[in-house]
């Protein structure tokens, strides 16, 4: 069987390089595409996954991710013709949707994000099956024209396909030579998809930096405090506002090794929050927006929400100085891991039922 998958970030990169080996090892012939962004590229060569780059990251504006997203299409629609695919397997990839349907090859679709209006669009209605994780109801889809019974949901959230696998331990990626000060605890800060369309299309003003400037002021002294930063951007606006005071990572590191290295996880986004939460670190959630996955880890008590800056710097400081609430959190999460699926699994039985 020839399979196509579309791995557009680093997500991605970590969840299908554990289905690219098992098809492999399986005798099926893969082609794996990506575009040219930096964070999935350089990820994917840290992971040892063989990447076609086709295309570019269409950035912020409406007019350049159009006219990025229509130029893939046409040199996907090439590769993939000459490819001649039976499956397409894509995490809600725009491009990956419509050059599969226009070829009449089978599509299977991943996504944890019905928020995600504009790719949900692109993509939901266009694809043979959605699998998601079983905390998204059926109705959440329903906006976007997809059946029930186009739907599998596993019982699992998405970093559970490498999580159960050991892959990012810091054995054989020491990332936690990123933190300084030793003697200090040390705070790990993902900064959010500023150039997401669910963003930069919404309503939504707070963002990581509405949070951070109280962080800083009033922990900077007490921790280490690093963000890793998603373009050259944030980066220098990091750098710029807070000086000294925060370590701004702008390089690709290996980010489930450098959670496991700290002692607290900041999050503005959904991916390495779950992560975080799921390997058992104490995290606290700063996302401008709510989704499912978000709701269910607060609900599970693995997660925080700050709602506000003064929300952010109590919590911060009561994790800190109380021991016993990093031993709780890891002893629920490896509970919470235990008692789910491999979504990798999931999808493998329904690869070998379409043979």
């Amino acid at each position: 069987m020839k399979v196509w998958l579309d791995i557009l970030t680093p997500k991605q990169v970590m969840f299908f390089k554990p289905l690219v080996d098992s098809l492999m090892i399986g005798g099926h012939d893969v082609l794996s595409t990506s575009r040219d962004y930096r964070e999935a590229i350089e990820l994917a060569r840290i992971r040892n996954l063989e990447l076609e780059v086709v295309g570019k990251h269409g950035g912020e504006g409406r007019y350049d991710k159009l006219r990025a997203s229509a130029s893939r299409v046409f040199e996907l629609a090439e590769m993939v013709q000459a490819f001649e695919p039976d499956l397409a397997i894509t995490f809600s990839s725009p491009e990956g949707a419509r050059v599969s349907f226009g070829l009449g090859i089978k599509h299977y679709c991943f996504s944890d994000s019905p928020h995600a209006t504009a790719v949900s669009k692109l993509t939901a209605p266009l694809t043979d099956l959605l699998f998601c994780p079983w905390i998204i109801p059926y109705s959440a889809w329903n906006r976007f024209g997809l059946p029930k019974t186009n739907i599998v949901r596993y019982k699992a959230l998405d970093p559970v396909a490498w999580l159960k696998r050991g892959i990012g331990q810091p054995s054989s990626h020491p990332t936690g030579l990123i933190y300084g000060n030793g003697d200090k605890k040390n705070i790990l800060v993902r900064l959010e998809e500023s150039k997401a369309a669910y963003l930069t299309e919404s309503s939504v003003k707070k963002n990581g930096y509405f949070f951070l400037d109280s962080l800083v002021k009033s922990i900077h002294e007490l921790a280490n405090i690093v963000v890793i930063c998603r373009y050259s951007d944030q980066v220098t606006k990091v750098n710029e506002r807070y000086q000294d005071k925060v370590s701004a990572v702008g390089n690709i590191i290996d980010g489930t090794a450098a959670i496991n290295s700290c002692d607290l996880f900041i999050g503005a986004g959904g991916t390495m929050t779950a992560e975080a939460c799921l390997m058992g670190k104490p995290a606290i959630s700063i996302a401008p927006i709510s989704f499912y996955v978000e709701r269910y880890l607060l609900k599970t008590g693995l997660l925080l929400k700050a709602l506000k800056p003064a929300d952010l710097v109590k919590f911060t400081t009561k994790t800190l100085n109380d021991p016993s609430r990093s031993s709780n959190q890891k002893q629920n999460a490896k509970l919470i891991l235990e008692k789910m699926e491999d979504p990798i699994q999931t999808v493998m039985r329904y690869i070998l039922a379409h043979q």
